[in-house]
């Protein structure tokens, strides 16, 4: 696991040290929670791109036509 380290106001450095004493939890696994939440939401506002999804499977196919997204002749017979 990596470290980052931040400066946050007074204020909020009170509610996170209240919330982490509420729940029993470490400061740092309140905070990794509420950044993992943030960046779920923004993912699931539609922000995420098809190559974002797809981007795992990019060059998993070996001995394909290397021309399969230009080449006209594969796509006779689609579409009207």
């Amino acid at each position: 696991m990596r470290t980052l380290t931040c400066k946050i106001p007074e204020k909020l450095a009170a509610q996170l040290d209240a919330l982490a004493r509420t729940e029993r939890r470490s400061k740092s696994a309140v905070v990794r929670e509420a950044l993992e939440n943030r960046l779920k939401a923004q993912r699931q506002r539609g922000q995420v791109t098809a190559y974002d999804l797809a981007k795992h499977l990019c060059g998993s196919i070996k001995g394909g036509p290397s021309d399969l997204a230009t080449n006209p002749k594969y796509m006779e017979g689609f579409g009207a």
